[in-house]
């Protein structure tokens, strides 16, 4: 007998949506790539470096930001520096039949909780934590991931070392980029 996955019937509804692609053109990822660069730059100084308009820089970021390409402008904080110097990694299982989307809402809900991911494979979910020390993983866990109703088990990973955080944006917009030149778009 094949055993039933954990349910998936409402992960739809509490996931971030995926949304249907937005075509950007040249100007779109040349002031993106600016923003990705210093996202606190005015209109104008953006205006400046792209060579068109305030009102034409306020107009395609309104834009973007309305298809969702554009989700927020935040301040990047080194956790380790305040306090938070653990990275936890927590693979987790659910029993057969359980409602995902519950488990989801429950780990996101925690303020050391920086991400819930529905895997494929064995495992159901992966979850990014911060933490200050062990005793705080410990208590964590014990307290109050473990309590949490529809759990089958759980695997716990520590980072040892981590790369700095990398702005892969660039990166990528500059494979769009790329496909400008070979499309002649």
């Amino acid at each position: 007998m094949i055993e039933q996955k954990a349910s998936l019937a409402r992960v739809r509804e509490v996931a971030a949506p995926v949304g249907m692609p937005y075509k950007l053109d040249e100007l779109d990822v040349a002031l993106l790539r600016s923003l990705v660069a210093d996202a606190r730059m005015s209109h104008r100084q953006l205006a400046v470096a792209l060579g068109v308009s305030a009102p034409t820089v306020s107009d395609r970021m309104s834009r973007l930001e309305r298809a969702g390409v554009i989700t927020g402008y935040s301040v990047q904080i080194n956790w380790g520096l305040v306090g938070y110097t653990q990275t936890v990694y927590l693979s987790i299982t659910a029993v057969a039949g359980h409602d995902l989307a519950d488990t989801m809402c429950r780990l996101w809900g925690m303020p050391e909780v920086q991400e819930v991911t529905l895997i494929t494979g064995d495992l159901d979910l992966l979850v990014r934590l911060k933490v200050r020390d062990h005793e705080h993983l410990r208590s964590l866990l014990m307290d109050h991931i473990w309590q949490i109703a529809g759990l089958q088990g759980t695997s716990t990973q520590i980072s040892m070392a981590e790369m700095p955080a990398k702005q892969f944006a660039d990166g990528l917009l500059e494979q769009i980029e790329q496909l400008f030149g070979q499309t002649g778009s």
